[in-house]
Formats: C-alpha cells, sequence, structure tokens
C-alpha cells in the first residue's frame, strides 16, 4: 500500500506541477495578447485589460473549482462593457472608465448574491439558441469593429450597419499596410495551432515589435498600442451619482448572465469531456470574487472564456495550479517586457481577437438547429438583434427571447388523461398509450407542465372541461401534481375553484404527488370547508387504491 508522502507519491506530485507548469508558461503567452485586444474592443487603456487578467487568474485560482476554467477579459464582455458605457457616457472617456469600473462591481454583487442564494442554475434562463445566435451575431459584430483598426479608417456611427457603410465608402483610403500585417499575423496565429504549446498570440506580438523597430510602420500609417501606464494604486470606489449607479444595475443584470452563461459552458463542457463534475454555486462565488477585485482596480469584467480555457486544457493542466503559474510568469513579462508591448500595431491586436472569435463563428454551432428544424427563428432573430440593435440591445433582445420562450411553452401547456398499463402500477398518458385503461368512476388528470399565474387557471378549466364532459359515471378526481414543486397565489386561486366546482358535483378530488412545499402551503392555506379533497404525496397508483377502498368502506 502507497504510503502518504512515499517516493511514489511524491513523484506523481511531481508529474502533475510539472504539466501545471508547461502549461501555465503556454497560456501566459495567449492571454496577456488577449488582455491587451479585448482592452481595445471595451475603448478602455490597454492597462485595465492586464488589471482585468490579475484579478480573474488570482481569484478564480482562490475560490474556483474547475482546474482548467481560465478567468479574465472575454470579448463578449468587452463589448457589453463598451456599448454600456457608450450610451451613458459617449464622449467623456473619464466617465466612461468610472462607469466601466462601476459596471463591474455591480456585476461582481450581483455574482456573490447569486452565489449565496444557491443560483448555480442561472444559466437556464438563456436558451442555448439564443444563446449561440447571440455570440455569432457578437463575433461578426466585433469583427466588423476591429476592421476599422485594420485599414486605418473610424467612422462616426456606432451602429453596425452604417458604420460598415462608412468603412466601405472609405474604401480608396484604406491602409494597405495594415491589411497585409493583419494578414500575416492571422496566418502566423493559425499556424500556431499546430502547436498548441507554442503561445502564437505573444511570438505575434513579439515579431511585430520587431518589425515596428526595424522598419518603421508608424510612416505608413500603421498605429500602435501607445504607453501602458499600469501603476500600483489602492482599490477605489468609483464616485457615481445615485441615477448612474440604478443605470447600471439594469445592465449588470444583463452582464451576469451573459458572463455566467459563457464561464458555465465552457467549465461544464471541458468538465464533462474529462468525467468530472462541476460546482456552480461555487464558480460563481469565484467569479464574484474576481470581479470585485478587478471592479476596485478598475479593470474590465471577468469571465471563464472557452479559447483561453480550451488551451489551457489543451496545454495539459491537471489542477488550477496551471492558471497560478501563468499569473507568476504574467506577473515577470509585465515588469521587464510592458514598456515593448506599447509598440504592438494595432492592426496585430485585430489578428488577435479575429482569431479568437473563430470558434464563435463556426456555423456549424448553429446548424443542428436548422437541421431538426428547431428554434431557428429563435436563431436568426438572436443574430440580427446584435447586428441591428447593438451589443447591448441585442443582449438585452436575447435575453427577452429567452423568457418569452419559456412563458410561451408553460402558458400553452395542457392536461393528459391518465389510465392504468397492463396489470401493472404504471399510469401512463391515455393519449400516447391507447392500450392502457381508465379505471371506472376515477378520472386521473396531470397538468403536463407546472402550474404558475400564466397557465394555472387554462390549465385547471381545462381540467373542469374534461371532468364535466366524461361520459361515464365519476366519484372521484385524482390531480396529480407532480411537475409542480411549488405553487404561486395565483395557482392556489385557481386550484380552490377548481376544488370548488368538483365540490358542487358531489365529486372527490384527491390531489397526488405533491411536493414538499406544495403539500405544506395546501395543507396550510386551503379552506376547512373543501372537506371533499385530499391532498398528499402519494404516488397515482396509491391514490387509485385509495380512492377505491374510500368508496367500498362508504356507507351504501
Amino acid at each position: 500500500m502507497t504510503r502518504l508522502g512515499s517516493p511514489a507519491q511524491q513523484a506523481s506530485i511531481a508529474v502533475r506541477r510539472g504539466a501545471d507548469l508547461v502549461a501555465g508558461l503556454s497560456i501566459a503567452g495567449l492571454l496577456l495578447p488577449e488582455a491587451v485586444a479585448y482592452s481595445s474592443i471595451a475603448g478602455l487603456p490597454p492597462q485595465q485589460g492586464i488589471i482585468a487578467l490579475f484579478a480573474g487568474l488570482t481569484g478564480y485560482f482562490l475560490a474556483g473549482s474547475s482546474r482548467f476554467a481560465i478567468v479574465s477579459a472575454t470579448s463578449s464582455s468587452a463589448a457589453v462593457l463598451a456599448a454600456a458605457t457608450a450610451d451613458i457616457a459617449p464622449n467623456d472617456p473619464t466617465l466612461r472608465l468610472t462607469l466601466g469600473a462601476g459596471l463591474v462591481l455591480i456585476t461582481a454583487l450581483f455574482f456573490l448574491l447569486a452565489a449565496l442564494a444557491r443560483l448555480g442554475s442561472v444559466t437556464n434562463f438563456i436558451a442555448k439558441p439564443v444563446l449561440r445566435g447571440f455570440a455569432f451575431g457578437l463575433a461578426i459584430f466585433i469583427i466588423v469593429k476591429q476592421l476599422a483598426s485594420v485599414v486605418g479608417v473610424n467612422p462616426e456611427h456606432t451602429d453596425l450597419p452604417r458604420f460598415a457603410y462608412g468603412l466601405l465608402r472609405a474604401l480608396p483610403q484604406w491602409n494597405l499596410v495594415g491589411i497585409a500585417i493583419t494578414a500575416l499575423a492571422l496566418a502566423l496565429l493559425f499556424l500556431c495551432e499546430r502547436w498548441r504549446r507554442v503561445p502564437g498570440g505573444l511570438l505575434v506580438i513579439v515579431l511585430s515589435i520587431g518589425a515596428v523597430r526595424a522598419l518603421d510602420l508608424q510612416q505608413y500609417g500603421v498605429h500602435l498600442v501607445g504607453d501602458i501606464d499600469l501603476q500600483m494604486a489602492w482599490p477605489t470606489w468609483p464616485q457615481l451619482s445615485p441615477a448612474q449607479w440604478l443605470r447600471l444595475g439594469e445592465l449588470g443584470l444583463a452582464m451576469v448572465l451573459i458572463l455566467y452563461a459563457e464561464s458555465y459552458g465552457s467549465i461544464r463542457s471541458l468538465a464533462i469531456k474529462h468525467g468530472e463534475s462541476v460546482q456552480p454555486d461555487r464558480d460563481l462565488l469565484a467569479l464574484g470574487i474576481s470581479n470585485l477585485a478587478s471592479g476596485l482596480l478598475h479593470g474590465m469584467p471577468v469571465g471563464a472564456g472557452y479559447s483561453a480555457s480550451a488551451a489551457n486544457e489543451a496545454a495539459g493542466a491537471v489542477s488550477r495550479w496551471a492558471g497560478g503559474i501563468a499569473t507568476l510568469v504574467l506577473l515577470l513579462i509585465v515588469l521587464t517586457l510592458l514598456p515593448s508591448i506599447a509598440l504592438t500595431p494595432e492592426p496585430v491586436l485585430a489578428a488577435i481577437v479575429i482569431h479568437a472569435l473563430r470558434n464563435a463563428l463556426n456555423p456549424a454551432s448553429l446548424r443542428p438547429y436548422f437541421l431538426w428544424r428547431r428554434d431557428r427563428l429563435v436563431v436568426i432573430v438572436a443574430i440580427f438583434g446584435v447586428l441591428l440593435l447593438g451589443v447591448l440591445g441585442g443582449l438585452l433582445a436575447a435575453i427577452a427571447i429567452s423568457l418569452i420562450l419559456m412563458l410561451r411553452r408553460f402558458a400553452q401547456s395542457g392536461v393528459s388523461v391518465l389510465g392504468r398499463l397492463g396489470e401493472g402500477h404504471d399510469f401512463v398518458s391515455l393519449e400516447q398509450h391507447p392500450q392502457a385503461r381508465q379505471i371506472p368512476g376515477l378520472l386521473i388528470l396531470r397538468p403536463d407542465e407546472p402550474l404558475f399565474f400564466a397557465n394555472a387557471e387554462r390549465i385547471l378549466n381545462q381540467s373542469q372541461h374534461l371532468v364535466a364532459t366524461t361520459r361515464t359515471s365519476l366519484h372521484t378526481v385524482i390531480l396529480s401534481l407532480e411537475e409542480s414543486p411549488d405553487l404561486d397565489s395565483s395557482s392556489l386561486e385557481a386550484l380552490e375553484n377548481f376544488l370548488t366546482v368538483q365540490e358542487t358535483r358531489g365529486l372527490r378530488v384527491l390531489l397526488a404527488r405533491l411536493k414538499p412545499a406544495s403539500l405544506t402551503l395546501l395543507g396550510r392555506v386551503m379552506p376547512t370547508r373543501l372537506a371533499s379533497a385530499t391532498f398528499t404525496d402519494l404516488s397515482v397508483d396509491d391514490a387509485v387504491a385509495e380512492a377505491l377502498h374510500a368508496l367500498e368502506a362508504a356507507p351504501r
């Protein structure tokens, strides 16, 4: 038996730490270029992306659960941040910086509250077709915006249709040198994909800095990143008015939904790939801590982007120490090479962004919805919502579509009539299983969806209609509420009305399969005059047995 601390165990630990060291070195070269590039998407100085990078890596290393997740600024959060701050303060860069920090802190607060409330399933409110359609449209939006850095033209309009039209109108002024630099950088980045542990982004930046010094690219109209003023400062709370904080609160909810949907998607997909479990509530806490640190230091919002997390997994990470090692390597790079990074050409940053978005722009992620002929319209609406309404408007429209889809599905739910299957204990829908048989004198009903304010009255009215139109003589109605974990006030009122109507008809009603919350609530709030109603957590089979036994025991 291997003892704790034995040479074999120590060797295993050494191998794991060696794998994390290699992975940390590999992803460090990817993360720094992306952090600077995503700052340009957000319209913020490059140091804001670097601050967010350190806050995200450190926060998730301390509190996260996934061994692969890399938390840093992401393209989607950068685009939402840019749209949100531009909407409130379009012509004040200083105020935009303060608003950005405030939005990150609001985002952190929502994450922390969600973690305390254990709302790890919050992303279920955004349907996958909507999320993927939004990501696809966002990738197009960001790439078109990055083309301004490539061709050296900056149209006045911010909305995408007029922005793209402005680019095309300025075609004669396009900078061919910038286009050539972007093309070469993209070619090198795709070439480096063959060697997963080669930091293609860092390599491209190093080569581009060398080209700037050797060829003086500025004389050809190529713009550079410029000075990066990364100074150590105490955390500060943004000074904003109550109205501005209120507006940021509205935008923060949208930021949280898209960040966690993106983060949880990447974390869960990598966990499933390796047969591991995920802890969504713990990851909510880690994202809250990371965004809190980034906001206090006036950085950008952070999340677990798929490209960085997948690169960490491909580089061979075996624990969160890979992210910790990457943090130390990045700190060393920043302390020694930061002035040189200021010489990076903007077309190279545009190439890094375009390369990072290649997965989101892959039509294969949308193909199943068209093959299945399900949710095609939703995908299209989500894409064009971003392209026509902008990032923020498209995001809010996508969230609204998700909620409308959920409400529409629940509101259109129906009621199934159940019958016994064979001689066993299973009760199934008669519509789906015609061979099942009804129990004489009993009508067994089951709502297909949970009862709530939007569908309770319609479902129970439909149930009343089924009772009224039953041709056989009835003595008991069994209503199975297995789909309803809890009941709101609208559902209680509709249910009370249903029970009252059946009592006037001389029918006994037995509510079966009640969840604990519903059972306790009904026992407390339903009037005692409804003596003919029985509330129970019995199975449908047991409820049938009780109904038949009560009938036999009743006086003739």
